[in-house]
């Protein structure tokens, strides 16, 4: 609330329902509101037209709606665009949209830099400055939908931009809720993936959620000595532990875990990790997603050959483990995987971050 004023991108319908009923508003008002705010990408009152004059004023007296506003947008050879967001605070954030995934797919962000501490992420060099709002992750994804004329088209959305959301557990959930309403966008759960490290009480909370995201565990190493060295924040967690927590997780029929594997030249991407790998997941109702190293100035590893590449794919193809390659979409731009950063403020370390889970 600022200046006596609810922020009405932080509520949930219910919530919505609730700050207007307050108002002495009757209560079917709140679905026409998210309606205007959602579908339309509308961030004014004035323009919800199927309200009377007196109750937009009066709403616009008692309520605001704070909205991640554009401060850049490039778009690469490859039709991948990102887009620079600045928040009310002045901070700023990366989103990216990939087009003909096959279908449009949005990767948005839920921190302002992120505490993991990945060596072959810049994100992680930040180290973290906040955690985004609900309302602030929510916000990307009706922008984008806005901007890219896809409100009334299908569209998916990734966590996978800046920052860890199981990190920021409280309102990653809660804007999720809020892009479900059927009022506002109705993203279906097999429309999200959220993507993590894999911070395991975490992991357990989100199996018990009703509303249950595309999981993708992001595993790169195969070893915990391995995983250690690349994943400052993983030193505090097995191996073991992780996949133990990702074989009890709820999958529905026909569903997958997948396991996004970054690729290091001479560091994880031996025959014997390959093997490794296979005995890990074996019997798990999972697929892999491989990762070429994105390379970029002050990332200390390189891109392994296309060679190795396919070696390790063939290896795991063969340990019957389904396997992909993801092709870089947006490298000229700096919008691909582990290559979003952007002029941080004060941050914390990744170990001092790491310490405290957020509940939000």
């Amino acid at each position: 609330m600022v200046s006596g004023r609810t922020d009405i991108a932080e509520l949930e319908l219910t919530e919505l329902e609730d700050a207007v009923s307050e108002l002495g508003v009757e209560r079917f008002h709140a679905r026409q509101i998210y309606r205007w705010v959602y579908r339309r990408g509308l961030e004014r009152f004035d323009g919800m037209t199927d309200l009377s004059v007196a109750l937009r004023r009066q709403l616009e007296a008692a309520l605001m709606l704070t909205t991640p506003q554009i401060a850049a947008r490039d778009q690469s050879s490859d039709g991948t665009e990102k887009f620079l967001f600045r928040l009310a605070d002045q901070r700023t954030i990366e989103s990216v949209f990939i087009p003909d995934t096959p279908a449009q797919t949005f990767c948005v962000s839920t921190q302002v830099g992120c505490a993991m501490g990945c060596g072959f992420c810049l994100t992680g060099q930040m180290g973290l400055v906040r955690n985004l709002t609900a309302g602030e992750i929510a916000g990307q994804v009706r922008v984008l939908a806005r901007e890219l004329e896809l409100q009334d088209r299908r569209f998916n959305v990734v966590l996978m931009g800046m920052g860890e959301p199981l990190h920021n557990y409280g309102a990653t959930m809660k804007a999720l809720r809020m892009l479900a309403t059927p009022s506002g966008l109705a993203l279906t759960p097999r429309r999200v993936t959220l993507s993590t490290i894999g911070m395991v009480p975490a992991l357990k909370r989100l199996a018990r959620e009703p509303w249950l995201p595309n999981l993708a565990v992001s595993l790169h190493a195969t070893t915990d000595a391995a995983r250690h060295e690349l994943i400052q924040t993983s030193r505090k967690q097995r191996l073991a532990d992780l996949v133990a927590a990702c074989r009890s997780f709820p999958l529905k029929h026909r569903d997958r875990i997948t396991f996004e594997y970054v690729l290091l030249d001479g560091v994880n991407d031996t025959e014997a990790d390959a093997h490794r790998l296979v005995t890990l997941l074996r019997g798990l109702r999972a697929k892999v997603n491989l990762i070429p190293l994105n390379e970029a100035p002050g990332i200390p590893f390189s891109r392994p050959p296309d060679l190795h590449v396919d070696r390790f794919a063939r290896i795991l193809a063969s340990g019957k483990v389904i396997v992909s390659v993801r092709k870089s979409r947006g490298r000229d731009i700096r919008a691909a995987c582990g290559q979003l950063i952007v002029e941080g403020g004060p941050r914390q370390s990744p170990g001092q971050q790491a310490a405290q889970m957020v509940n939000g």
